[in-house]
């Protein structure tokens, strides 16, 4: 027991003694996670915003992809990843391998599908009659999304949340 008081009392001591290491990969991680969150968002809303209102050939293909995806452990991302950046994969040439933009790669990957999951689900939750009168009041197509995703904010928040939730856990454990 005395080994986890000394552990926590060198932790706080780092911390509070401005240690320059413990904030470089504080910053670090953040830039990580906030970037991947970036990312995520920008690929993950607009594939659940048109999954949820359109009806088109793979919708269900994609439904499955993004239902799949929320599912993946964050090792086999990581695996995934590892497999296309490494010197012999695929996009070894860009040597990225042991880089924060790696990181951010195989954090992209786990969070977009929960982002994608959640807002397709917020987006389908929306009353039909509401697209249907955006449409007779004269909006083009870009109008009637952006409304309907105003109505879903608050879920479409959560998706966020849930996305940067889902980057924190290979975070924590790449700590360890």
């Amino acid at each position: 027991m005395e080994i986890i008081w000394q552990g926590i009392k060198q932790a706080i001591i780092l911390i509070f003694t401005g240690n320059r290491e413990v904030y470089e990969i504080l910053f670090l991680t953040l830039r990580v996670s906030g970037s991947a969150v970036f990312f995520s968002m920008l690929l993950g809303i607009p594939v659940g915003v048109l999954a949820g209102l359109n009806k088109f050939p793979l919708k269900k293909f994609i439904i499955a992809v993004i239902n799949t995806g929320m599912g993946l452990p964050p090792v086999a991302a990581g695996l995934i990843v590892t497999l296309f950046i490494w010197r012999s994969g695929m996009l070894g040439f860009l040597k990225l391998m042991y880089t924060p933009t790696a990181m951010v790669i195989a954090q992209v990957l786990i969070a977009s599908p929960i982002i994608a999951g959640i807002t397709l689900a917020a987006v389908q939750q929306i009353d039909p009659k509401l697209k249907q009168q955006v449409l007779s009041l004269g909006a083009n197509r870009f109008q009637v999304y952006w409304i309907l995703i105003r109505e879903a904010r608050l879920p479409a928040l959560a998706a966020v949340m849930a996305g940067f939730g889902g980057i924190g856990e290979p975070v924590i454990m790449g700590m360890q």
